[in-house]
């Protein structure tokens, strides 16, 4: 099928297109090359891409001429939207980077979606919209009104937008709300590269909340396969909806927990990070940041109950493939 994927040049949105063009999807790719993060590895992932398949778009999302122009000419059966504006803590220095991108943008997604018969959108939000809740593990049938960040609350609209035109246009909508991902390719402002590069380079590694951290990793190829198995099932409607279930609704709409289900501890992540180094880190202890929460654990009974998917890749695996990935790609 002809699926529209933003944020191609991405870390989850680049692995994803591989994934459906080696499946045999026709793949329209927009990104816009943000400066955010270094853009070089951006341009490295798209490389990986080229294909008679593959249609490379550099398009803001916020442009609404274009991203209608996009709809009218490519006319995509499916959409996966994974261009956001991303990180807590840059959210906290630049909050219009995030009303632009994450709001007017996806905006903009929703009304090509609805004007042009879209089958499915598939969209992702993200573990930071659980924010000051205290209940573990994190459910989709909680509530989360007491987002952290901008960011986080940027996340949190989303999803009330795209139920908004789920009910009113009948949009099949799916939510993903994915957990610290990690892993070959990935984002140079995360925590795993950052301390890859700096241990490499014989610098102190930032631990924040004194290393008390306990966060639910995931692995990418475990997001990307739960990604695409959610397009492939179109939502619908709860007719059985009473008002108490938040992840479903009336109209054809649903929100998923992409994680590990396996908390695991920071200093432990670390020190998986420096076996497979074969170098031990210098640690600087900090207190905790702003925007930031101290634990993360997904509750995933609803994906593996619908979607029959339970991702697996343990830490000691998934961080042995990016060390050996950013060997490589660094020649360090």
């Amino acid at each position: 099928m002809k699926v529209l994927v933003t944020g191609a040049a991405g870390f989850i949105g680049s692995t994803l297109t591989l994934r459906l063009l080696e499946r045999g999807d026709e793949v329209i790719g927009i990104d816009n090359l943000d400066p955010y993060y270094d853009v070089t590895l951006k341009q490295a992932r798209l490389a990986r891409l080229v294909h008679p398949r593959f249609t490379d778009l550099r398009i803001n999302l916020q442009d609404r001429a274009a991203m209608s122009e996009v709809f009218a000419h490519h006319r995509p059966q499916r959409v996966v939207n994974l261009a956001a504006q991303a990180g807590v803590r840059y959210s906290l220095i630049n909050p219009f980077a995030y009303i632009d991108t994450n709001l007017v943008g996806f905006g903009n997604l929703l009304e090509g979606c609805r004007h042009h018969g879209v089958e499915h959108l598939v969209y992702a939000s993200s573990s930071s919209v659980y924010g000051s809740n205290p209940r573990m593990p994190f459910s989709v049938h909680d509530n989360v009104d007491h987002p952290l960040s901008l960011y986080a609350a940027t996340k949190k609209a989303n999803e009330l937008m795209a139920h908004t035109y789920s009910h009113l246009y009948r949009l099949p909508v799916t939510g993903l709300r994915f957990f610290t991902v990690y892993g070959p390719w990935g984002r140079p402002d995360m925590a795993l590269f950052k301390f890859t590069h700096s241990i490499l380079a014989g610098e102190p590694i930032d631990v924040y909340n004194y290393g008390k951290h306990r966060r639910d990793f995931t692995y990418i190829d475990d997001i990307v396969e739960g990604v695409v198995r959610v397009l492939d099932r179109i939502p619908a409607p709860n007719s059985n909806w009473n008002g108490d279930d938040l992840s479903t609704s009336l109209a054809p709409y649903r929100l998923y927990n992409i994680g590990n289900h396996h908390p695991v501890d920071l200093m432990r992540y670390i020190e998986v990070l420096e076996n497979c180094l074969g170098r031990k880190a210098e640690k600087r202890f900090l207190p905790l940041q702003d925007g930031d929460v101290p634990d993360t654990y997904a509750d995933i009974e609803d994906l593996v109950n619908d979607i029959g998917f339970k991702p697996a890749t343990s830490v000691e695996t998934g961080v042995a493939r990016f060390v050996a990935w950013y060997q490589e790609y660094y020649q360090r």
